[in-house]
């Protein structure tokens, strides 16, 4: 659907007539933004959840899991529930939801009171996001559309780098209740506000829905939550539990498989699916599903392992790792207006070449990553990347829903959400394995080097060993200090290598974001209605 179709709304849409669009435009913003930090907000405060609980960091990263599960699943009915209940309502019982789990996280008396109250933020955070970009797009005028996405934008690609830095500063000098806490105020504050400015369309299409008869489809939404729930399973905790060597994570698999079969003779031949199949196999919107995809696992890749990266190896705190990511973040702000604006002027699928190029870039800046390197050089990759993302996120927006019905824009809004989630769990997870194996592999190929009877070592040795002693430690001392020192050279060149491999492979995944791009269809441009309905 181009820029120039006439508008039609949705059934269920949330009218802003008579209200201050921008306000509306914030207020949604600010309660997606408050949904997507709570992604990554807790991934540094792992440890300080473990250690007030009295469970392993194990048992604690089930806090992330649970809440990307709950979160995949109540994105695959949540364009059913914004048509049958109206955008407005269905939008406000999520936000509510989530800031009732969120208190109840930070007051949660045991590990299972919390996975718990995740799982409900989760299922309250997961209906929020798709349908804040239909509740845009009806309260703007085409003309502006392309600007209230870009403050959409900000909110959902700002909020992953944010989570680490607020997470960290939170548990460094609070605590980690403080990490869902923060949603209680902002929570009730959006939800009044959302309350008084938006308004409901007429309810006559939801009834027509009911007098149908066939609204819900149950079986379609039990297959596509059951596929994308184990998937998810599988993939955060697939390295943890080894893989195929564990069952849990076989019968995890088993079950995703058995429930994608299923799902697709299902939903194609429902007359109103759960989720349209038939889209994501078109051209455009297939392109644009894919793409998206690529973009959420090296977001959220690059959101997780950067901070991990200078807190192992460079020694950085948790605040200090997250500050790493704030320059990009800021640059992306800058970048989601400018692209607002080139967005109707510029065909979607250049500006998404231009923007994967930019990103391959930054992933290859960051394969020259070794032991000496200060702060802003990782700032400087993060900036690169903020440069990028804003290019390819917005367009893919704009021409995903080029030539999608007016009522199936919910759907595709839930799609690329989707695609979204679930690249960034494949990208943390593909990364996790690559980081695992290969930094195996490379320690067992330098060790092959490290000769004890060689000349080198044994210089080597003798140099460091007499650096120890002339810092205090006796001869003895200092001559194992010094074996310790070079073992943990060993592990830390094994390490920069592991991670080399990492970005090599975030590299490849943005350059293959090209070819995808280039096969979309040309769109019309003029106003940037087509992020929308």
């Amino acid at each position: 659907m181009s820029s120039g179709t006439t508008r039609t709304s949705a059934p269920g849409a949330a009218s802003g007539a008579g209200a201050n669009h921008w306000l509306i435009a914030i207020v949604v913003a600010l309660a997606s933004f408050m949904e997507v930090l709570d992604t990554t907000i807790a991934n540094v405060a792992l440890p300080y959840i473990a250690g007030g609980m009295g469970v392993s960091e194990d048992e604690a990263s089930w806090v992330v899991t649970t809440y990307l599960v709950s979160n995949a699943v109540a994105l695959t009915a949540s364009s059913f529930f914004a048509q049958f209940l109206g955008r407005k309502t269905f939008f406000l019982v999520c936000l509510a939801l989530f800031t009732a789990s969120s208190l109840l996280c930070g007051f949660a008396w045991n590990l299972q009171s919390l996975l718990l109250f995740r799982v409900l933020q989760g299922l309250g955070g997961g209906g929020m996001v798709p349908v804040a970009q239909s509740i845009l797009a009806d309260s703007f005028p085409p003309a502006k559309r392309g600007q209230a996405f870009a403050l959409f934008g900000v909110a959902v690609v700002v909020a992953p780098v944010v989570g680490p830095t607020l997470g960290g500063w939170l548990a460094d000098n609070l605590s980690w209740h403080w990490c869902f806490l923060i949603n209680g105020p902002v929570g009730l504050f959006a939800i009044a506000l959302i309350a008084v400015v938006l308004r409901e369309a007429a309810a006559e299409e939801r009834r027509r829905m009911q007098r149908e008869g066939d609204g819900f489809d149950l079986v379609g939404f039990v297959l596509v939550a059951t596929f994308l729930g184990a998937l998810e399973i599988a993939l955060d905790r697939g390295l943890e539990d080894d893989w195929f060597g564990s069952s849990f994570i076989v019968a995890a698999s088993a079950v995703s498989v058995l429930a994608f079969v299923l799902m697709i003779p299902w939903e194609i031949s429902r007359r109103k699916p759960m989720i349209d199949l038939r889209m994501v196999a078109t051209r455009q919107f297939g392109a644009c599903f894919l793409v998206m995809l690529a973009t959420g696992a090296i977001l959220l890749a690059t959101t997780q392992f950067v901070p991990q990266l200078v807190q192992q190896n460079f020694g950085y705190t948790a605040t200090w790792a997250g500050l790493v990511l704030s320059p990009g973040g800021l640059v992306t702000m800058v970048m989601m207006f400018v692209v607002g604006r080139l967005s109707s002027k510029i065909q979607p699928k250049y500006i998404i070449v231009a923007g994967a190029l930019i990103v391959a870039l930054s992933m290859y800046d960051m394969t020259n990553v070794y032991g000496d390197l200060g702060f802003w050089f990782f700032a400087r990759s993060r900036m690169l990347l903020g440069v990028g993302i804003p290019l390819i996120f917005l367009s893919i927006t704009t021409a995903s829903y080029d030539g999608v019905p007016p009522d199936k824009t919910d759907q595709a809004s839930a799609l690329i959400n989707a695609a979204r989630n679930t690249g960034g769990s494949i990208g943390v997870s593909l990364v996790s394995n690559v980081l695992a194996h290969r930094e195996q592999s490379h320690q067992s190929r330098l060790v092959e080097s490290v000769i004890p009877s060689s000349a080198q070592y044994q210089d080597t040795l003798q140099q460091v060993t007499s650096y120890f002693a002339a810092h205090g430690s006796s001869l003895l001392q200092a001559q194992q200090q010094a074996i310790q020192w070079i073992g943990q050279q060993v592990q830390a060149q094994a390490s920069f290598l592991a991670y080399m491999d990492a970005f090599w492979v975030l590299t490849l995944i943005s350059l293959a974001a090209v070819p995808l791009a280039l096969a979309l269809r040309k769109v019309k441009l003029g106003g940037p209605a087509l992020v929308a309905h």
